[in-house]
């Protein structure tokens, strides 16, 4: 008799329209979680103080303007680069879970191509890659962004002839927020 007072008070309650009677709670482990968004993670934040619309100097003179936004629901930034001399650029930047590695690919109105790749270190992005030369040789690439004070960044891009034993500054560029 016991093992039919269940069935019974379902067949009760379904019709009388109150399902809900029979109903036994969930376990709280049981019940379903909001899944976690893809790319909300602190390392895909690493990058973020470069977000924003910018000014470029570089020794006190306007070398462009830069537009620094969040893209593909978070997972990516893109840049859109505009220098004084008429150059226009753009670049992908995105955390790799995979390796836990920034990357970067560079591509301007020129051709010219830069990938890059690596890690926020000491409060700095640094980003690291090799790129052709003449002669068929190869030049190391390091480029370092830092956050400044009044919501300012330092953008110090160095080239390597030598393997990364010497580096030649290729630009010194401070990013200050663009004026509304």
């Amino acid at each position: 008799m016991v093992a039919i007072l269940p069935a019974l008070i379902g067949v009760l309650a379904l019709t009388l329209g109150d399902a809900d009677v029979v109903r036994v709670p969930a376990h709280p482990a049981a019940r379903p979680t909001a899944p976690i968004a893809p790319c909300s993670s602190a390392q895909h934040r690493q990058f973020d103080f470069w977000l924003g619309e910018w000014e470029v100097t570089e020794g006190g003179k306007v070398a462009g303007h830069n537009r620094i936004t969040r893209i593909l629901g978070g997972c990516a930034l893109r840049e859109e680069w505009t220098g004084a001399g008429g150059t226009n650029g753009t670049s992908l930047n995105v955390y790799d879970e995979a390796t836990r590695r920034w990357r970067q690919s560079w591509v301007d109105d020129k051709g010219n191509v830069l990938l890059l790749e690596g890690a926020l270190s000491g409060g700095q992005m640094v980003l690291e890659g090799e790129r052709p030369v003449a002669n068929g040789k190869t030049a190391r690439q390091r480029i370092r962004w830092t956050p400044l004070s009044g919501g300012r960044v330092r953008q110090l891009w160095e080239s390597s002839g030598d393997s990364g034993k010497t580096w030649e500054t290729a630009f010194d560029g401070t990013y200050s927020p663009k004026k509304r």
